[in-house]
């Protein structure tokens, strides 16, 4: 079976390798996941394949972890979930105000396109006058929706947004 094991933390060394202990003595494979640091907490998820019956004892350690601050929740994967799409990657980038990630997510479920990775950012800069917003994204298109009516909604969204679209394979 597959799982997904999602933790946050106070970040502190040795919370990635305490995880890894707990996946690997419950006889699991770890075999994707994304971490960061985000507001002084680590978080993050992992896709986990692992035999049924060793779930307890994984639900034992994460319990065990959770007690120390280290707080981990499991859930089944979907089996055989289907992309869904053809992948399109985008980099955005522009001025900060509540509401981009509402708009740009909005352009896109109107169009029935689904996210398949979404990083965000801001930072600093003066080539907006003040705090710049930064996406970097990987969107699942439907095979009868063409690459350019994504743009064309993602660019409509402001003139003050600038996005930059990778190369699609033909």
């Amino acid at each position: 079976m597959e799982i997904i094991v999602m933790a946050v933390g106070e970040d502190r060394p040795g919370l990635t390798q305490a995880l890894a202990d707990a996946i690997v003595a419950a006889q699991g494979n770890w075999l994707e996941s994304h971490f960061a640091r985000l507001g002084g907490q680590y978080v993050g998820s992992v896709l986990v394949e692992l035999p049924g019956d060793h779930l307890p004892e994984l639900k034992a350690a994460a319990a065990r972890m959770s007690a120390s601050g280290f707080h981990i929740s499991i859930e089944p994967a979907k089996e055989g979930a289907a992309d869904g799409g053809r992948l399109l990657g985008f980099e955005l980038v522009g001025k900060d105000r509540p509401g981009i990630v509402r708009e740009v997510s909005t352009a896109l479920a109107g169009l029935g396109v689904g996210i398949a990775r979404l990083e965000t950012a801001t930072e600093e800069g003066a080539m907006f006058g003040g705090t710049v917003f930064r996406a970097k994204a990987q969107v699942l298109v439907p095979e009868d929706l063409s690459f350019d009516t994504v743009r064309a909604a993602l660019e409509d969204i402001s003139g003050e947004i600038m996005v930059d679209f990778e190369d699609e394979a033909a």
